[in-house]
C-alpha cells in the first residue's frame, strides 16, 4: 500500500446525453463532438436505423451501423473498430439498444431457462464487460440514452394511483454513474447537468448544447497531465525506482510509456555494468 498526493491527469470524457424521443440527443451529441475534434475523426456507432446520416449536412463524420442483435459483445467490437480506425470521439447512438434492444441484455436473460437469479449471475459479467470498454477506452466517448416517463404507485384516499415521477433512462439502473457527465434533455432540447465531475455544468440554467460546449470539456480534459508529459518524466529519470514510480503513478498510460520506461531502464543499467566490470 502506498500513499501519494492527488493528481489531475488528461482525461478522455466519458459522456452521457438522457432524453426522450425528440429530445435532439443524437445532433447534441454531433454538435458537442465538433467542439472537441475534427469531424473527420468523429465515429457514430449508429443503432437507430440510419438516423446519423440525417445530419451528414453538419460535417464529414464517420458512420458505423450496428444492427440487431445488439449483444454487449457487438457493441465492444464496434468500439474497437472506431478505436482502430484511429478515432478521437465515439458517439454510441444508442447504448439502451444493448440493455433493452433485440438481443440485449434483458432479451438475452429472458430467453434462458433455469433460475432467473443465477442467469443474472452468468449475463452480468457481459454487460459489465461492454461498460468496462467505455471507461477504459482510449477515445472520448458520448453514449445517448432513450428515456422514458417512469410511475410509482401512490395510496390517494385509499386507492392505488400511478403518478408521475420524471424520466429514467433505459438502461441497467446506475448505469449514469459510470459517466463523468450527464446531460438530460428535454422536448425543447435544452440540457441540464444531472451529473457533473468536472464542476463546469452543475448546479447552472438550462441551455442548448452546441460547439461551444464541446470546447469547454475538451479544455477541461486539457488540463491535467499529457502522455507526452509523463514520456518527459521518463527521459528525466535517473534510477529504476523512479521510473517504477512513474509507471505506478500514471498506470492509464501503461501501454504508451512501459516500452519507453523499459528502453531508459536499459540505458541506466548499462553504465552501472560497465563501471562493475571495469
Amino acid at each position: 500500500m502506498e500513499i501519494r498526493k492527488a493528481q489531475r491527469k488528461e482525461a478522455k470524457i466519458k459522456l452521457a446525453l438522457q432524453g426522450p424521443s425528440g429530445s435532439g440527443k443524437t445532433m447534441s451529441a454531433l454538435l458537442l463532438t465538433s467542439g472537441i475534434t475534427d469531424w473527420s475523426k468523429i465515429a457514430v456507432i449508429d443503432t437507430e436505423n440510419h438516423s446519423a446520416d440525417l445530419y451528414a449536412h453538419l460535417g464529414q463524420y464517420n458512420v458505423l451501423q450496428l444492427t440487431q442483435p445488439f449483444t454487449p459483445e457487438r457493441y465492444i467490437k464496434a468500439i474497437e473498430t472506431c478505436e482502430d480506425a484511429g478515432m478521437e470521439v465515439i458517439i454510441i447512438d444508442s447504448i439502451t439498444h444493448e440493455w433493452d434492444g433485440t438481443g440485449g441484455v434483458l432479451s438475452i436473460h429472458g430467453a434462458m431457462a433455469g433460475n432467473s437469479f443465477t442467469n443474472w449471475s452468468k449475463i452480468t459479467p457481459r454487460h459489465n464487460a461492454f461498460v468496462q470498454k467505455i471507461l477504459q477506452s482510449n477515445c472520448h466517448v458520448i453514449a445517448t440514452i432513450r428515456s422514458k416517463q417512469d410511475y410509482v404507485l401512490s395510496d390517494k384516499n385509499g386507492k392505488m394511483v400511478p403518478e408521475k415521477v420524471g424520466l429514467k433512462g433505459v438502461t441497467r439502473d446506475g448505469m449514469d454513474y459510470e459517466f463523468t457527465l450527464v446531460f438530460e434533455l428535454d422536448l425543447k432540447h435544452n440540457a441540464t447537468a444531472s451529473k457533473d465531475r468536472t464542476g463546469m455544468f452543475a448546479d447552472k440554467p438550462q441551455f442548448v448544447i452546441s460547439s461551444k460546449t464541446g470546447e469547454r470539456i475538451k479544455r477541461w480534459c486539457m488540463s491535467g497531465v499529457s502522455v507526452e508529459e509523463v514520456i518527459a518524466l521518463i527521459g528525466k529519470a535517473n534510477t529504476v525506482d523512479q521510473l517504477r514510480d512513474i509507471i505506478k503513478q500514471f498506470s492509464e498510460f501503461r501501454a504508451q510509456i512501459e516500452p519507453l520506461a523499459i528502453e531508459r531502464k536499459n540505458q541506466i543499467i548499462s553504465p552501472i555494468a560497465e563501471n562493475i566490470n571495469h
